[in-house]
């Protein structure tokens, strides 16, 4: 049973991909920065190890991957307009888990984004979200660069609403909304499957199931 580190373990997705993670006989390694998180993400299936993101080092990251086979990047600076922890949490906070991942020999990476990071800001862009924007599109940079076993998933806007099953996914993909129970669910395929390495993705809500989504972005 392969153990899987969540970078940002109490976020929304992550705790949906906790479950999923379960499910397919995975065990999670939910790293978050509170100790009063282990008891409820315990209940849910993980493994609680303690990492903060934006006051620990990358020799720290790699010590709590001890052990794992893959890293899971779920953690975002939050719907504030706190502007520093775009740079923090989302840019820096991915860069310390790709180095920390290298230390600590763990190939395999999954990186939650967002979709369109790479398209053109326009010029009238909030100064939060062109923060949020840009730091999602230097990380996954990080990443493809980063020699590791990459995969970017890029969903749309998020939702809340109950897992639909069905998605969207490709390298080309209208802008739309997703469920982040059905981004959790995506990212926990394509843990699951090795040809996914080296893409990315958008992702939204759609008419395929996820396995056969999956499957079919990644030419299997």
């Amino acid at each position: 049973m392969d153990r899987i580190a969540i970078v940002g373990g109490h976020g929304h997705v992550a705790r949906h991909l906790l479950v999923e993670l379960r499910r397919t006989e995975h065990t999670p390694v939910a790293l978050v920065r509170k100790e009063e998180y282990r008891d409820e993400l315990e209940s849910r299936g993980a493994v609680v190890r303690l990492l903060d993101i934006e006051q620990q080092d990358a020799d720290a990251f790699a010590a709590a991957f001890e052990g794992c086979t893959a890293v899971v990047f779920a953690a975002g600076g939050g719907p504030d307009g706190n502007i520093e922890r775009k740079r923090t949490v989302d840019l820096e906070g991915s860069l310390k888990s790709i180095e920390g991942a290298r230390i600590a020999g763990v190939r395999r990476f999954v990186q939650i984004s967002a979709i369109g990071v790479d398209d053109p800001i326009p010029d009238d862009t909030e100064d939060v979200w062109r923060a949020y924007v840009e730091a999602k599109r230097d990380a996954d940079a990080a990443l493809r660069d980063s020699g590791l076993d990459w995969t970017i998933i890029r969903p749309g806007a998020l939702t809340d609403e109950p897992a639909t099953g069905l998605v969207t996914l490709g390298e080309d993909v209208p802008r739309g909304s997703v469920t982040r129970a059905d981004v959790a669910a995506v990212v926990a395929a394509v843990l699951d499957t090795p040809e996914s390495i080296g893409h990315q993705w958008a992702l939204v809500n759609g008419d395929t199931p996820v396995h056969d989504a999956v499957h079919a972005a990644a030419g299997r």
